[in-house]
């Protein structure tokens, strides 16, 4: 049974979602902002996070509110114990470019650790949930990771954030590196829903830095919660989020076996020192 938060979280989430969907066909006529270099928002992301910040302040008052376009609100910079992290319109680049590849992604965090997590395609009305100790749920199934062993033919997931550009040559070289044995790599403009797919086996793993905590909060409890591993560069447990949104971090999911090879390559390559 899906727990009160999840509801919660499901019906603020399908709110957004609707938002989304009624502006995709008309993009000429929106509002857009450059937040920073090649860091983009429109109008739409407001909108769907008003949606979502509707619904919670209504339920949960006396919750924080991080929120990727609005800031920490509701006293998130570190009074408040339970905090709502939201990414509106996460893939923001691609339904500004109209690439069909985009979601919303809400988590609670507890003490700075996700406890709930909903991730909600509307395009292909796929529902990820995941409560800490409850697995993770797609359309009311559960989902594990893949249970490949190795690097050998692995189909791995990154992203390359504008304000990573500095460190792209050592990226670069990792992923020449695992291209050696990796099936492929994918770029998909989603990192809420790349942790999603590697949640539920389509992707064996995931890496990425200058993530936010918008950007992982529910995709890392849906990995962990599906039987995967979630680390930093340097194979060390990511931690309580920062829920004032300030301090981005490098990232590594997927199904332990291969998270710990991956996390292994990036360091052996050079690519982790870029960090130090």
């Amino acid at each position: 049974m899906q727990k009160p938060a999840v509801t919660l979280m499901v019906k603020a989430a399908r709110a957004a979602g609707n938002v989304l969907l009624r502006h995709m066909y008309k993009l000429d006529a929106l509002n857009v902002v450059e937040k920073d270099r090649m860091d983009f928002a429109s109008e739409v992301d407001a909108l769907a996070e008003k949606e979502i910040i509707k619904e919670f302040r209504r339920s949960t008052p006396d919750y924080g509110i991080l929120g990727e376009e609005s800031g920490p609100l509701n006293g998130a910079e570190g009074k408040a114990r339970y905090v709502w992290v939201i990414d509106p319109l996460d893939g923001t680049s691609n339904y500004l470019h109209g690439i069909p590849h985009f979601c919303v992604s809400i988590a609670l965090l507890e003490a700075g650790e996700p406890i709930h997590g909903v991730i909600f395609d509307p395009l292909r009305n796929e529902l990820f949930t995941a409560s800490r100790g409850s697995g993770c749920v797609l359309n009311e199934k559960r989902v594990r990771v893949a249970d490949r062993k190795d690097l050998n033919g692995a189909m791995l997931i990154t992203g390359f954030p504008p304000r990573e550009r500095a460190r792209t040559s050592a990226q670069l070289k990792c992923v020449d590196s695992l291209l050696t044995e990796a099936e492929d790599i994918r770029r998909t403009g989603s990192a809420a829903l790349d942790l999603a797919y590697v949640a539920c086996g389509r992707a064996d793993a995931y890496f990425e830095a200058g993530v936010k905590p918008w950007d992982i909060a529910a995709g890392a409890l849906m990995v962990r919660e599906a039987g995967g591993k979630v680390c930093d560069f340097r194979g060390r447990a990511t931690g309580p989020m920062d829920v004032r949104g300030i301090n981005p971090r490098p990232l590594v999911a997927g199904n332990v076996r291969v998270a710990e090879l991956l996390q292994q390559r990036i360091v052996n390559t050079g690519y982790a020192a870029a960090f130090d």
